[in-house]
């Protein structure tokens, strides 16, 4: 665990603007509250930070839709939240609120500061205001005609049709969404945090010191640094948020990627008022957990904000998970294209653990990942049902059967090789799930401690005490039985012993080592071995003396539930009829379906065809092109070298969420300069609707690997 004497683990502050969905879950309060159970269990000194995000745009354009105020909508959801995770068992030591006055006071005093300090540039601007409203407006207050697809809803930042990201100029027709004016442009003040005074800084602290970061955050922020940092605002302009501190600031609040990670401290303070001791001792280990949209301002921003007020510590690693898709697509909330925790804790009453199996099991660690109804039917009835469940329930059900509900002896004198190897694989599991944690490879070490269950099964099924138990039955009835007779009665007890005591010890082992994923169901086994929580402790796991010898047990209980077929078609089908269409999309379906396919292009031969060296890359470093809107400058790995392609992507893709990606290239196109820069390949393409999608293999490959 390192030379820390104390933890502080936080995850991303979700906006208070809807509730939350498995992929927030999965992306990083799952891997969170794991870490932390874990921790806990070594009885280290741990905080579990978190709480709802209340400012920022998205807030103010719920409040707008719903015709409420901002906090009307931030209350509502702040409640909603926090049971969905209280109810997951996402165990916060404390779920705070940013518009506490707390929080206030903390980011306030925060930002004075700095400003005090001389660290900001104060700098003038143009920037889109409403002469209705008489407001300056965000992007996401503008909404005109995308460019690139003709939908009349898009935003000033993004269309939501066809994914490509705009800037309120590029709009077609834009309009005010508070009073349909045409926005004008205004001069405004805000002051800046210059990023770029931090950049040698950032590289020594992140890019030499952090080499062991995930290969994901670890890349993207290289691309960051590589590409060069530049001044931010560290305000803006509406009525609601952190007022600035400041005498000539009115109308003017500080940014929401200011305040809210500062939420991480001013949550601390409210939890402990030894919060100092958590946030400014350098024995302390900060962790941020998040989501990898969260990656550039937990990793580069956050820390230089730290770093330029001084007196704190910064984190020790991010872990940050990629994105979770649903049943193919990308999760949307506009669209409702999610599974809300809220309804499927009504939906799977007690089933908690089943969702977090899952989630773990298909956990976006190092890329995005799918979550299939079906996908979690098979997990639970195959993996929770018929293994972890399958050993539990038998070796309950035999205890009681064949040993009177009592924890049997075991008895040396008969004890075989597969006994002591069986006995041996609790400290082996112990050490494999610790060195999986403390990587924090979640889905291994869940695996790891899946396989002991599996182990224990075979081990029972290898033994058969029900065989045993049989054959004991024949001789006292006076049945021969081939190579027994009543002298061996003793023995063939002491066999069944040693057996369901053995599967007992793992039983209690597992209540410890499934704790950290599936506390619910830790807590069901320890109700049934009547043991207490103490017993939940790491340093218990390995042992096979856990439960005592002659202690009764309680009656054999399920610890999960068959999922039925019905009940996932129901959820499919509850899934595709929440789905929301665009009125955009909707109205553009027939002409869609109307559109004739591109032309085909002349005929030619497999020769022809044969002399394209078409090769599977990925990209490793991923930029954009100076004075170049549309291009972009791609390092691509193909297996025998790196590669730079010039590829015209830069309006579909940002730069940092493409690192990691596996394209195909066409890897003996001539040369071609571009923009100043040698092309050395074509990456292929293709097109839906607009939208831009790499043509990739299904499987994750080697690069260098050939594409025929």
């Amino acid at each position: 665990m390192g030379n820390f004497n104390r933890y502080l683990i936080t995850a991303a502050l979700p906006y208070a603007n809807g509730p939350v969905h498995i992929g927030h879950l999965a992306g990083c309060y799952l891997p969170a509250d794991i870490y932390v159970r874990y921790l806990r269990a070594k009885k280290a000194d741990v905080k579990f930070i978190c709480g709802s995000d209340e400012h920022g745009v998205p807030i103010t354009i719920k409040a707008m839709k719903e015709n409420v105020t901002p906090q009307d909508v931030v209350d509502r959801y702040h409640k909603i939240i926090g049971d969905s995770f209280a109810a997951m068992g996402i165990s916060f030591d404390i779920f705070a609120r940013t518009s506490a006055p707390i929080h206030h006071t903390t980011a306030s005093d925060f930002f004075l500061k700095m400003y005090n300090d001389g660290l900001f540039e104060e700098k003038e601007s143009e920037q889109y205001f409403d002469p209705e409203k008489q407001v300056f407006l965000a992007d996401r207050y503008i909404v005109g005609t995308c460019p690139k697809c003709g939908n009349d809803k898009a935003y000033g930042d993004q269309c939501e049709r066809c994914g490509t990201s705009l800037s309120p100029d590029e709009l077609i027709n834009p309009h005010s969404a508070l009073s349909n004016a045409v926005p004008v442009k205004k001069a405004t003040k805000h002051w800046y945090m210059p990023l770029q005074n931090y950049e040698p800084w950032l590289k020594e602290w992140l890019l030499e010191g952090h080499k062991d970061w995930k290969n994901n955050v670890y890349g993207q922020c290289k691309s960051w640094l590589d590409s060069g940092l530049q001044s931010r605002a560290m305000t803006r302009d509406s009525n609601w948020g952190i007022k600035v501190p400041l005498p000539d600031a009115e109308g003017k609040v500080l940014y929401v990627w200011f305040d809210a990670p500062i939420g991480y401290i001013s949550a601390t303070k409210e939890l402990t008022p030894d919060w100092a001791d958590y946030w400014c001792k350098d024995d302390t280990k900060l962790v941020h957990f998040i989501g990898k949209d969260n990656i550039v301002f937990h990793c580069i921003i956050f820390p230089a904000m730290l770093k330029a007020h001084g007196g704190f510590v910064l984190p020790e690693n991010v872990p940050a998970n990629e994105f979770l898709n649903i049943e193919g697509e990308k999760v949307s909330t506009s669209r409702n294209w999610a599974v809300w925790i809220h309804d499927y804790i009504k939906d799977f009453p007690d089933q908690q653990d089943v969702l977090r199996y899952v989630l773990c099991s298909t956990a976006p660690e190092t890329k995005d990942n799918d979550f299939t109804w079906k996908d979690f039917q098979t997990r639970n009835n195959s993996e929770l049902v018929n293994n972890l469940g399958n050993f539990v329930n038998r070796t309950m059900v035999l205890t009681h059967k064949l040993c009177g509900g009592k924890v049997p002896r075991f008895h040396e004198e008969v004890a075989d090789d597969t006994d002591r190897e069986m006995l041996a694989a609790f400290q082996t599991a112990k050490d494999s799930v610790e060195a999986s944690l403390e990587a924090y490879r979640f889905r291994e070490a869940q695996a790891g401690m899946m396989d002991l269950s599996d182990q224990g099964n075979k081990y029972m099924q290898k033994k058969e005490p029900w065989i045993l138990a049989k054959v004991m039955e024949k001789i006292k009835a006076g049945t021969p039985v081939d190579g027994y007779t009543e002298v061996d009665l003793p023995a063939l007890q002491m066999k069944i012993d040693n057996c369901l005591h053995v599967c007992l010890q793992l039983m209690a082992n597992l209540a410890i080592l499934t704790h950290p994923f599936l506390p619910f169901t830790s807590r069901k086994i320890c109700h049934l071995l009547k043991v207490v929580d103490r017993m939940l402790e790491w340093e218990n796991a390995g042992s096979t003396k856990l439960v005592n010898v002659g202690y009764s047990l309680r009656e054999p209980e399920l610890l999960f539930k068959k999922i039925e077929d019905d009940m996932i078609a129901a959820q499919v089908e509850k899934l595709h009829a929440g789905l929301v269409k665009p009125a955009a999309e909707a109205a553009a379906a027939p002409a869609a379906a109307e559109k004739p396919a591109a032309p085909a292009k002349a005929e030619i031969q497999y020769d022809d065809f044969a002399k394209l060296d078409l090769r599977v890359g990925t990209i490793i470093q991923a930029e954009k092109v100076e004075k170049a809107d549309k291009l972009l400058k791609l390092l691509v790995d193909i297996g025998t070298e790196q590669r730079t392609v010039v590829s015209g992507i830069a309006m579909h893709f940002n730069p940092a969420d493409i690192i990691g990606k596996q394209v195909t290239l066409v890897a003996n196109l001539a040369p071609r300069k571009m923009r100043g820069i040698e092309s050395q390949g074509m990456i292929l393409m293709a097109e839906d609707n607009g939208k831009l999608i790499f043509v990739n293999p299904a499987e994750t490959v080697a690069p260098g690997s050939g594409v025929s």
